[in-house]
């Protein structure tokens, strides 16, 4: 059986203008420097001993053509000044021999800090319900985030979030986040 348990990974995002939607979205790689890559997207574990690394670091990893596995969000708009967003969030539980949570997370209308907290949370929440701890759907992001640091169980949060004014001309617009594993 082959162990695919990714121990490195970065986080990039970026943003692509174009009258075709895939170009758009294409251009979107670049701009997240992950377009010469085969990307194929996974589901949103972060994997126990994971490190973070810098986003330079990452890409200098990568090698044109490869496979690369990655949590990725994409929202894309033709309608002229639609804000658009894309974001991914991490919870890491103290305990790094744990698996953590990503969340993949895209909208409109949300300004980055809006969708990036939003994505922080689902993260946050995800794995708050697999370690057990005890919290309220309806409490603000900042209470629960209060209540996780005390719980000493969950020891970061954290969000990329790319967002994007639609073209006024009509073009397409796309916006990626993602999470890109590398080792």
């Amino acid at each position: 059986m082959i162990e695919l348990v990714p121990k490195e990974l970065f986080f990039t995002k970026g943003v692509g203008k174009h009258r075709e939607k895939l170009t758009s979205f294409e251009l979107a790689l670049r701009s997240a420097d992950i377009a010469a890559c085969n990307i194929v997207r996974v589901s949103s574990i972060f994997p126990p001993g994971c490190r973070i690394l810098p986003r330079a670091t990452g890409i200098r990893k990568l090698k044109p053509g490869q496979i690369a596995f990655a949590v990725m969000s994409e929202a894309a708009t033709r309608e002229p000044h639609r804000l658009v967003a894309a974001s991914i969030g991490v919870a890491i539980p103290r305990d790094r021999r744990l698996f953590g949570y990503l969340s993949e997370h895209h909208s409109f209308g949300e300004n980055e800090e809006t969708a990036g907290d939003y994505a922080e949370e689902l993260a946050a929440e995800m794995l708050a319900t697999t370690l057990g701890l005890e919290f309220d759907p309806d409490k603000s992001w900042d209470e629960k985030k209060e209540v996780y640091r005390l719980s000493n169980k969950i020891v970061r949060t954290q969000a990329v979030t790319q967002t994007a004014v639609g073209d006024k001309q009509g073009l397409w617009t796309t916006v990626v986040a993602g999470a890109v594993i590398v080792g």
